[in-house]
């Protein structure tokens, strides 16, 4: 007897040390692999010291396994230094995992989120999908570093989805599922039964809606969104009646791939780790070799030029009806050349309450949810839609860089 008790024990073990990876059979054939490496690379070379440090990316990179170390080491150092006081949810919780990935001391950064959780709620009890995003963000966060005391935060935030009736959206929802799976397989023995029955109940859910998304072609709402939905279907212990053909979504994001689809660093960020294998339950057992603890060669202070100022002409635009403040207003913005377009939002906030803005935490990073007291809503299908001129911008606040002379307008859009 004693013999299979020593047998069932190691059993247990070794499932419970896999149980963070991939379920599926799926992955990328040898012929394929240079595609998904070449990827990597690209999404590696955005880290310069001059770009937006991006914690998705190092997570991302961390995941798959670094080819450029001294991005890598360039972008830990960046996160460890970056000023975290006015962050959302959502970005602090990206930079906790971020450098928990690489092996990092996170210091009272787990704490702040703790409290903000603990005092989270909903703006209403029909708040937009995507403003659960943030704190799906953070539940995982926290339930790698301490699911005890993690379990009421997460027990909340599952009865607000449950109770949740906006409309589905797939990115919150796979997030979502990554941190109430994370939370499902670190119950505390004798905390089992309500709670594995709550989280258990928000899962099925949730991955039920998922897969109702899934197309023929395998990919699950958009290629953008089939990566994190990639991993939340991997992982789930609840697994939905719609079956997933992993192979066929993998296929169809190579193909895409092929295409030049994924050239934008966040959207490579959110597929990579899917193409590994990996997926985010998977950061806090990155293995770290000792180059972690190497700062980044960064340049001397006297030998970097100072960049010019350029101007940035910003218009911000509402002129739909039903709307019950219109406006179109514009102000010059002096920044530094090379600044991405959220700094040139938060200098013209800094000059005019009118250019005030907020922003809501996305799987593509920071998006504008509301300029002038003027929300996104999507029940009205209503968005703020930037353009350089007249077209539209193909990355985001954080990413986008304006030149000079540049007109840059945010319009209340209806879609």
């Amino acid at each position: 007897m004693a013999w299979f008790t020593l047998y069932l024990l190691n059993f247990l073990w070794a499932m419970a040390g896999t149980s963070t990876h991939t379920r599926s059979s799926c992955s990328v054939p040898p012929a394929q692999k240079d595609l998904v490496n070449g990827l990597q690379v690209l999404m590696e070379s955005s880290v310069t010291h001059s770009a937006y440090p991006n914690p998705s990316v190092l997570i991302a990179m961390n995941l798959a396994g670094a080819y450029n170390l001294e991005a890598q080491k360039l972008l830990t150092y960046q996160l460890m230094a970056s000023d975290t006081a006015d962050l959302t949810i959502g970005q602090l919780a990206l930079i906790i995992m971020a450098l928990t990935s690489s092996c990092r001391d996170t210091g009272n950064k787990v704490s702040i989120l703790q409290r903000q959780m603990e005092k989270w709620a909903p703006s209403s009890p029909n708040a937009e999908a995507s403003s659960f995003y943030g704190p799906s963000l953070a539940v995982l966060a926290l339930c790698q570093k301490n699911p005890e005391t993690t379990l009421p935060i997460a027990a909340r935030f599952a009865k607000t989805l449950l109770a949740n009736s906006s409309p589905f959206n797939i990115d919150t929802g796979a997030m979502a599922t990554l941190a109430l799976t994370c939370m499902y397989n670190k119950i505390p023995v004798g905390s089992e039964t309500g709670y594995r029955t709550l989280f258990g109940q928000v899962l099925k859910d949730t991955v039920e809606s998922i897969s109702m998304r899934i197309k023929d072609s395998g990919i699950i709402g958009n290629i953008y969104s089939t990566g994190l939905a990639m991993q939340a279907l991997s992982v789930t212990p609840e697994q939905p009646n719609k079956e997933w053909n992993c192979k066929r979504t993998m296929d169809t994001i190579l193909n895409e791939i092929k295409q030049g689809k994924f050239h934008n660093p966040m959207s490579i960020a959110q597929i990579l780790p899917s193409l590994k294998g990996k997926t985010y339950l998977d950061v806090p057992h990155v293995s770290c070799s000792p180059d972690h603890e190497v700062q980044p060669t960064l340049p001397n202070s006297p030998s970097t030029p100072s960049a010019a100022n350029i101007t940035v002409i910003y218009t911000i635009n509402n002129q739909l009806r039903g709307v019950e403040l219109l406006f179109n207003v514009t102000i010059d913005v002096s920044v530094k050349s090379g600044s991405v377009l959220l700094v040139v939002l938060e200098e013209a906030q800094r000059k005019s309450p009118t250019f005030k803005f907020e922003t809501t935490m996305t799987s593509w990073g920071l998006v504008i949810s509301s300029i002038n007291n003027i929300a996104e809503n999507v029940n009205h299908k209503t968005y703020w839609q930037f353009l350089s001129g007249k077209t539209p911008l193909n990355e985001g606040v954080a990413d986008y860089i304006p030149f000079n002379h540049e007109h840059i307008t945010a319009n209340f859009t209806q879609y």
